[in-house]
Parts: C-alpha cells; sequence; structure tokens
C-alpha cells in the first residue's frame, strides 16, 4: 500500500493489530455459510469504491473481465472521492454494497466490532484464483496481518503504500545537494536551500497527519526505539510524554523557527503543497508511494522524484532502516446480499496477473507476493529497496482505532506549527487526550 517482506517477527513485535481489551461480543460469533468464492457466481454483485489518486477504472475492467468469466453474474463498480459519506446510512440502514473500499474516511474497526463486517479465514483458507495453493499464500503476510482484529481478518489489504521524503535528484544534482541520512545533515542542507531562495521543505497542511507519519513518528522511533511507538498506539500513560516523544516534536518545533518550512503551508491542501514542491516552491516533501500517481498529470516533462527515508536522529535507540506502511482497507460487509461474488471477484483482482497490472499501470506496490516481479515504474524502485531492506517495518494504527484521539493529535500539530503551542504544551495536550481515550469505556482499547 512488502516479498522479501521482512522480518516477520520484527513487524509483529513492533506495531501489527495484536489483541485488545474488550469489544462487542459480535465478533466472536461464527460466521455461518462463511463465503469463498468457488464455482461458477451468479446473480448481482454491488462493488463501492473510494475514487482517490488511483482512479476506479481499474476495478471496473477487472469487473468485466471476471463478468466473462462467470456469464450469470452482473457487476456494478461505483466510486466517489468522500464515498464514506455515501457509505454510512447503507451500513445503518442494512444495505451495504456486497465489497467496498471506502478509504480512509470510515471507521472500520467499529464496523468490525458491531459485526458488520465478514469475517474472511475461511475464504482465505479456500483455493487460490490459480488453484495453487490457498488463497491467504499469494498475500504478503505481514500485510495481511494489518486487516486483522481480535485475531480476526475483517480487512483485505490491495495495493500498500511506503511512507517517506521526497526530492527532485535533478534538481539536487544541479545544486550539489544529497539527501540528508540524519537530522544534523537535514538541517545544513535545510541553510542551503534556503540560501537559494527555495523553501527546504513543505507539507499538506490540511492534513496534519502527513507530518505525523512523516515526521513525528518517525523520529521519535529514531530517537527512543520502537517501544516508544507501542507505548504511544498502546494509550500507555505519560507515553505522548516520554522524552522521545518531546524531542521528535522539538524537532519538527526547530524547522519551523529557522524558517524551512514553506510560508503558510498549513493552510495548503495536500495537492497545493504537493503542487508547489513538483514546480520547485520546495525541495523536500514528506509523503507516502502515492504521491506519483496523484500528481504525474500535474508534473512538467521529464521530471523525476526520488525517496528517502525521514532522516534519522544520531546516536537515538532506533532502526535507521526503519519504514513506516500501510494499508488501504478492502472489506466484504457481513448484510452484503452476494458475499460470494464479492470474495471471488476480489480473489480475480489480487491474482499475480492483475496485481502486476496494477503496479505497472497505477504506479504503486500490492500486498500480493511477487507483483513486484514486474518492470516496476522507476519512481518506486527506491521506496521498494528500502521497504525491502528494513529490519523493523511498522505501522500507525491508531489512527483507525481512535479517530477522535487521532483527530486531536492533528490539531495539536496544527497549533504548534504555527507556534501557538509549544513541543512541550504539544505533548500535555495530546497526552490529555489520551488519557480521555483510555478513560472512556464506550471505546474499545487495542493492544499491539
Amino acid at each position: 500500500m512488502r516479498s522479501t517482506l521482512l522480518l516477520i517477527s520484527a513487524l509483529f513485535a513492533v506495531t501489527l493489530v495484536g489483541c485488545g481489551s474488550g469489544g462487542n461480543d459480535k465478533t466472536d460469533e461464527p460466521i455461518a455459510n462463511a463465503p469463498t468464492g468457488g464455482g461458477q457466481l451468479k446473480g448481482d454483485l454491488e462493488v463501492v469504491a473510494f475514487k482517490g489518486g488511483y482512479g476506479i477504472d481499474f476495478y471496473q475492467q477487472a469487473a468485466k473481465e471476471f463478468e466473462a468469466k462467470n456469464p450469470d453474474l452482473k457487476i456494478k463498480v461505483t466510486g466517489d472521492p468522500k464515498v464514506w459519506e455515501q457509505l454510512r446510512p447503507r451500513f445503518i440502514g442494512g444495505t451495504p454494497p456486497d465489497l467496498t473500499y471506502p478509504g480512509w474516511g470510515m471507521d472500520h474497526w467499529s464496523l468490525a466490532e458491531e459485526g458488520e463486517l465478514m469475517d474472511l479465514d475461511k475464504a482465505l483458507d479456500s483455493p487460490a484464483e490459480d488453484g495453487k495453493g490457498t488463497w491467504r499464500d499469494t498475500f504478503e503476510p505481514s500485510i495481511l496481518a494489518l486487516g486483522k482484529l481480535e485475531g480476526k481478518q475483517y480487512v483485505l489489504p490491495y495495493f500498500f503504500n511506503i511512507n517517506g521524503w521526497w526530492y527532485d535528484p535533478v534538481v539536487f544534482a544541479k545544486n550539489g545537494w544529497t539527501a540528508p541520512k540524519t537530522y544534523d545533515e537535514l538541517l545544513a542542507l535545510c541553510e542551503k536551500i534556503k540560501a537559494k531562495g527555495i523553501a527546504p521543505l513543505t507539507f499538506q497542511g490540511h492534513y496534519p497527519y502527513y507530518m505525523i507519519e512523516g515526521m513525528l513518528l518517525p523520529w521519535a522511533l529514531s530517537v527512543g526505539g520502537p517501544d516508544v511507538i507501542k507505548a504511544c498506539q498502546n494509550l500507555e500513560p505519560g507515553a505522548w510524554k516520554s522524552p522521545a516523544i518531546l524531542q521528535a516534536a522539538k524537532m519538527i518545533d526547530e524547522l519551523r523557527k529557522k524558517g524551512y518550512f514553506e510560508e503558510g503551508a498549513v493552510g495548503l491542501t495536500h495537492t497545493e503543497s504537493q503542487e508547489d514542491f513538483i514546480h520547485g516552491k520546495a525541495a523536500m516533501i514528506p509523503c507516502g508511494t502515492w504521491l506519483y500517481s496523484e500528481m504525474s498529470k500535474q508534473m512538467p516533462a521529464g521530471q523525476k522524484l526520488e525517496f528517502f527515508l525521514a532522516p534519522a536522529v544520531a546516536g537515538g535507540k532506533g532502526d535507521p532502516s526503519s519504514v513506516m506502511i500501510s494499508i488501504e482497507p478492502w472489506m466484504v460487509p457481513a448484510k452484503g446480499k452476494n458475499p460470494d461474488a464479492a470474495v471471488g471477484f476480489y480473489k480475480y483482482m489480487s491474482s499475480l496477473e492483475k496485481a502486476k497490472q496494477f503496479v505497472q499501470q497505477k504506479g504503486t506496490l500490492t500486498a500480493i507476493k511477487g507483483s513486484d516481479a514486474t518492470e516496476l515504474p522507476e519512481v518506486l524502485k527506491t521506496p521498494l529497496a528500502a521497504f525491502k531492506a528494513s529490519k523493523n517495518v511498522w505501522s500507525q494504527q491508531y489512527r483507525n482505532w481512535y479517530p477522535k484521539f487521532d483527530t486531536e493529535t492533528q490539531n495539536a500539530l496544527t497549533s504548534m506549527l504555527t507556534g501557538d503551542l509549544t513541543p512541550e504544551a504539544f505533548c500535555d495536550r495530546v497526552e490529555a487526550a489520551a488519557e480521555q481515550t483510555r478513560q472512556d469505556k464506550g471505546v474499545t482499547k487495542h493492544k499491539l
């Protein structure tokens, strides 16, 4: 959204979804007649997907191909940039689509806790699309595990994202600059860039989570190691006021005070800041591997993008090869009318052949083993190499578990970026929000 994918043990030790404390009893109920997607499929299949940077044309084409294999099946694929607004009333009314990818505007874990999503473990243990082994075996296990809750598979990955920073290698080479590997190197580089009249960094100010994922959490991990992030995500008392989180906040504040951020970035949308970056108003930007696909139509002819990991903190406890990933959630609603067709169609979409096509057409990576063994877009080679070389692949989970808390962390970071909060006050505010979440008995708690 990784085939050498990793030391799976390292990922589980750091930040895969583990067991939660509590939760709706419905998650423990066995699913009767769990679908496996086998045989000739028929009836109507409704697929509703988030229409973001990758569009929905790939899914629509796959639907036509799958209909040809199943003449008695009719598939309707629709999408919208704010599809979650359409899906909420449908789930509430008991009329959800058969298969959906709602994007990140919908709390899918709450849906799972409320019994609204199908347990897909039986489907994953059924034969793969090509009949060789199980469907489960076709996924990279570490990425597949990000879709588990309470040990059960409710969410399936398709493409996955690798988070990091980006720059234009032509501009850097022209000026004799190199991508910084440490925070000290970053400070020195930013001063050189600023002297050229270019903003060293920009960011997607309307969506502060880009900065949380691109700077705050990676730097906290670099300072204090993976246990710092685990404690924060587990909402352990005092975790968000730890020395590592505070130092990471101070680093962001230092960049602000030195004038290394693009002026007015806090007011920019993701596309506005990314357009400023590709047009040379800023030299670097934090973003995931969706950047190229999202901005390729606006890029000047011949422009290149290059990826690097957030500069590490010298002497920190974290492994400098650490990589943050995320998946985009696909799911089968429990009240859908045609779950067998939903599973069958998703099996087809996630077959190796289709996954390779998605990589080639959309310029991103998928969770399917071997899908990167194709003619990769140049822009994916460096992030994929970083992913495969990483000794610690991890993911930010609390954003999905605790949406209200996540919103408060983002608001607090914005206040720090505008100078309205000191790093210390930022930590106090986020820790207070974490405590409020801890004390809220209506919120299911989760552990890594």
